[in-house]
């Protein structure tokens, strides 16, 4: 845990304390997509940092329609990544809204971005995915829990089991976390995206895409195609594997992840 904006956020971590910073970034779920490849970082010499987003996961706090957006939760980031001492260049990986957060990290230089890694991230205008907006208009956490229980064992898919499921979903048994993600979803808008991309293909950091072939709503061809637009771009797809293919591959992506952000 670390105070930021006067409520504790929690994050998982491994690896040295002096190892370069590798930051990770969730979406519409929360730091636990991350966990399997934490110790595979860890192993290659870094130190990967997963946070949960105010509100959401186990960080204290409440979002808002106004705090919920993209570019107020980069700022938020930011002042996290300040909170812990994170100096230097650092690596950033985001999956869901996660990666819509952190290609605004390096489009507008809050941070000083060294390589990107986005997993089966929001790009362009792949969003929000059907599940997260009809709760876009919504001024209630009613019917969350049963939604998120849904969209978790669906994007697992073949790594599902009950235990992972009751433990990807156990954070939204609390009322103030069903509250901040419906404000996530309220604050939706592929927008944030969409705006980023002549500044992203104006870039030259490295990035890695890493794919989850059968993600119905952040499909393959998205990031085909961010792949072929913008510059310094590979992909990695991964077969048999839905919208969190850290699960279905952890040792596949941790090594790739890695790999790339000691090259």
């Amino acid at each position: 845990m670390v105070q930021v904006d006067g409520d504790m956020a929690s994050y998982l971590t491994a690896g040295r304390r002096d190892g370069q910073p590798v930051l990770l970034l969730h979406g519409t779920y929360w730091s636990r997509v991350w966990l399997p490849v934490l110790d595979h970082l860890a192993d290659a010499g870094l130190r990967p940092v997963a946070v949960d987003l105010p509100g959401l996961g186990r960080s204290g706090g409440q979002l808002t329609p106004e705090s919920a957006t993209v570019p107020a939760l980069a700022g938020w980031v930011t002042r996290f990544a300040a909170a812990l001492k994170l100096s230097g260049p650092i690596a950033v990986a985001g999956h869901d809204i996660g990666g819509a957060i952190a290609q605004h990290l390096l489009a507008h230089d809050r941070l000083d971005v060294s390589r990107l890694a986005l997993v089966n991230s929001v790009l362009y205008d792949s969003w929000p995915a059907p599940h997260v907006a009809q709760f876009r208009d919504s001024d209630t956490a009613e019917g969350v829990l049963a939604a998120r229980r849904q969209a978790v064992t669906r994007a697992l898919a073949g790594a599902a089991t009950e235990s992972l499921i009751a433990e990807y979903v156990d954070p939204w048994t609390d009322g103030r976390v069903r509250r901040s993600w419906t404000a996530l979803a309220g604050a939706a808008d592929n927008r944030y995206t969409l705006d980023l991309v002549p500044a992203l293909q104006r870039s030259t950091t490295p990035k890695l895409l890493i794919w989850g072939e059968d993600d119905l709503h952040e499909t393959v061809e998205y990031a085909d195609r961010f792949a072929s637009e913008i510059p310094h771009a590979m992909l990695i797809r991964i077969p048999n594997a839905d919208h969190i293919p850290t699960e279905s591959a952890p040792d596949r992506i941790g090594r790739a992840l890695a790999d790339f952000f000691t090259a």
